[in-house]
């Protein structure tokens, strides 16, 4: 027990300490503070520093407070579940700061008419549509070879396997094992897992370099230069989580087929490629919203769309007024008049989707029709 309060402890600490952290221009677009456009020149002003000081000021003793009752409460309850309602308490706490902090930015640049005096533009680099960055088919290379092995490996041992085989889930007294009736399709369900997830990523990955660029007005060749070395990043950090993702699975399956129940074991099986996954994802967050914190190899700026060279002069322009399209404190994106699936997020590092775009409903409903139609069959078969 002392063990699991330790680890709901560091767990909301940890959660805490990325809330505190979020307003940070380290996690967000410089110009649009708390989900709010505003002019580069106003990203700074002591309006945005005044909502950042607050919210960071309430957010830190109630994630103390919180911490501490959830502690206090799974003691005397014995339950490690109270740290996932605590953990859910807070995000609720950070949001509400979030979103009074959003609406008080609003009605300051309402006030102020910020965008009064400015010259309001919008840029687009052709050539990401007629030169794209290309998918690097080679990084998925390691996720089809894990999935191989994977396969393998249960063709070898699926003659020999129990009656009964047993997964693991987690409740609200720690890690049980759930027994399921031996079949093709339980025996291999982590590996179609793998194949999906594989899938999806390349998908995913597919359609960000597809993706509609916010490019910098006032620096459109730089931006244009900073957004491709991004993407590549990006998508090569991508597949190499799904990779490290695959592996988890792989070891699953082994301790499945195993009938291993060991907890020592499977921390290490989650643990490792987890703590794996997230170091390949710190280049993500280190380029910053859209590559902004690149530099360029040449240093000096120049680049451009297309590969040409020349100096980044700058334009004069600031990136247009959009705050009408955004809801829900600038997370949710709806413009039925924007082709863009996929827009850089507002709020966070990396993309979201275009809620208003009649092509997004009908993929959605696809996908849902689609994983209903596998729970049925995966009941059926069970």
């Amino acid at each position: 027990m002392l063990v699991s309060l330790l680890v709901n402890s560091g767990i909301l600490l940890a959660l805490g300490a990325a809330l505190y952290a979020a307003p940070s221009p380290l996690l967000n677009p410089h110009a649009v503070p708390f989900g709010v456009r505003v002019p580069p020149d106003k990203a700074d002003a002591p309006e945005v520093s005044e909502q950042r000081r607050r919210y960071r000021a309430l957010l830190l003793p109630a994630t103390l407070i919180v911490t501490v009752a959830a502690l206090a409460i799974g003691a005397v309850l014995d339950s490690v579940a109270v740290g996932g309602v605590a953990a859910v308490v807070l995000c609720v706490i950070a949001a509400t700061l979030w979103l009074s902090a959003h609406r008080a930015l609003a009605r300051a640049k309402e006030r102020g008419n910020w965008y009064e005096n400015v010259r309001q533009g919008v840029v687009m680099d052709t050539s990401l549509r007629t030169d794209p960055v290309r998918l690097p088919w080679a990084w998925t290379i390691p996720s089809v070879v894990v999935i191989v092995v994977t396969a393998v490996a249960g063709a070898i041992v699926y003659p020999r396997l129990p009656e009964m085989l047993a997964l693991p889930e987690r409740s609200s007294s720690g890690t049980v094992y759930r027994e399921i009736t031996t079949t093709f399709w339980t025996a291999y369900s982590l590996v179609f897992a793998q194949i999906l997830l594989t899938a999806a990523v390349i998908g995913t990955v597919a359609a960000v370099l597809r993706a509609r660029a916010d490019l910098d007005v006032s620096r459109p060749r730089s931006s244009a230069a900073q957004h491709r070395r991004y993407l590549s990043v990006t998508a090569r950090s991508l597949l190499g989580v799904a990779a490290l993702l695959n592996l988890m699975l792989l070891g699953l399956s082994g301790m499945m087929w195993s009938d291993s129940r060991s907890g020592a074991v499977l921390t290490l099986v989650i643990g490792v490629p987890t703590l794996a996954a997230v170091a390949v994802s710190v280049p993500l967050v280190r380029m910053g919203p859209g590559g902004s914190r690149l530099a360029l190899e040449n240093g000096d700026g120049s680049g451009g769309t297309g590969g040409s060279g020349g100096s980044d002069e700058g334009t004069g322009l600031v990136p247009r007024d959009d705050d009408r399209h955004w809801y829900g404190a600038g997370v949710v994106y709806v413009n039925a008049d924007d082709p863009a699936i996929l827009v850089p997020r507002r709020v966070g590092v990396g993309w979201t989707v275009n809620v208003g775009n009649p092509r997004f409903l009908i993929i959605s409903a696809a996908v849902l029709a689609i994983a209903a139609g596998a729970t049925v069959v995966s009941v059926t078969v069970r």
